[in-house]
């Protein structure tokens, strides 16, 4: 059985409807309960969706590259949905829409970005699985790129999937107490669950485009393989400068120094371990910071600076609330030493 040709020979415009018409449905419900659990649900099954329709459309749906990668977005995405409908479930609620749950519009910006994440992100399992790609005969799967994507794949997968587990039971375990994560993945970077996720879309991405690294397709559909690129460099930046490293790296340090939630401990993890890459805490920390800064990319916009950056107002009030605090226990103290 040949391909299913719908709208377009690459899938763009099948896949990019299903996905609009899928989070409009779970925007639906989300927006009128007031229900923030299914949010980031829908966008990790989403990816399961997609992969599941275009493999079924296309005309390589028994070729085992096109199973393979359809499989790996699948278990990533169900994987990651998964894991963030059980957080949510036991957390309640999900803060970051607590100034956009009640505004239609501001609400429904997150879910279009979701869409466009989804849609950009999955481009490279579309495109393989599309008609017109699959009128080219692929090499067997176990080329260069192949075994490359696969090793990248499951390093990739592994780290994230430990990391998430890694995280949720420290802070499970720590709570508020002002302890630093450095357990696991976390003692070689700050961010392994992001680092793992950028490996498991270029391990997808490069599995994807073996048929035209190889040689057995031609025009568009070359262009479009090497194109669809544009997937896991999409989710990178994303990360990177929309919504991870940058949310997480200077607020969460400023965050801990306005506290004094156990800065001084903070600030030598941050000096000691890489903000992204893996690499071994005693020898980062002796590097310069032009190498933290360029082969590492911790880039200034991450780096927080107390002097520049701090309310030293909040500073001083959480100092003095705490020097209450302390003044109050010993009080406390000595009259407990009086009574007996």
């Amino acid at each position: 059985m040949g391909p299913v040709h719908v709208l377009d020979n690459y899938y763009l415009a099948i896949s990019l409807l299903i996905t609009v018409a899928y989070q409009l449905f779970f925007f639906s419900i989300a927006y009128s309960l007031k229900f923030d659990k299914l949010t980031d649900f829908a966008g990790g099954t989403n990816f399961v969706v997609l992969a599941i329709i275009t493999l079924a459309l296309g005309g390589d749906r028994g070729n085992a590259r096109n199973i393979i990668a359809s499989i790996f977005i699948m278990v990533w995405g169900a994987r990651l949905s998964g894991f963030l409908l059980f957080r949510i479930l036991k957390t309640g609620s999900d803060d970051r829409f607590d100034d956009k749950r009640d505004k239609f519009f501001s609400f429904l910006g997150f879910w279009v970005a979701q869409m466009l994440w989804v849609w950009t992100v999955s481009l490279p399992v579309t495109i393989l699985n599309s008609p017109n790609v699959s009128q080219f005969s692929q090499p067997s799967f176990g080329t260069g790129c192949d075994i490359a994507g696969v090793i990248l794949f499951f390093i990739g997968f592994i780290m994230e999937s430990v990391s998430d587990v890694q995280k949720y039971r420290f802070r499970t375990a720590h709570g508020r107490d002002g302890s630093v994560c450095d357990v696991g993945f976390f003692k070689y970077t700050r961010h392994p669950n992001y680092f793992g996720e950028i490996l498991i879309q270029f391990g997808i991405f490069t599995i994807a485009v073996a048929p035209a690294a190889n040689h057995r397709t031609s025009g568009g559909a070359t262009s479009a393989l090497y194109a669809s690129i544009l997937g896991p460099i999409f989710l990178t930046t994303l990360l990177m400068f929309v919504s991870g490293l940058n949310l997480q790296e200077r607020p969460g340090a400023k965050k801990r120094y306005e506290k004094g939630d156990n800065w001084d401990g903070y600030a030598n993890y941050l000096h000691r371990t890489s903000i992204l890459i893996p690499f071994q805490p005693s020898v980062y920390e002796k590097l310069p910071v032009f190498l933290k800064q360029t082969i590492f990319l911790e880039f200034p916009i991450y780096v927080f600076d107390p002097a520049k950056h701090a309310d030293q107002g909040k500073t001083q009030s959480n100092a003095a609330e705490e020097g209450r605090g302390g003044a109050e226990n010993g009080r406390g103290s000595e009259e407990q030493n009086l009574r007996n």
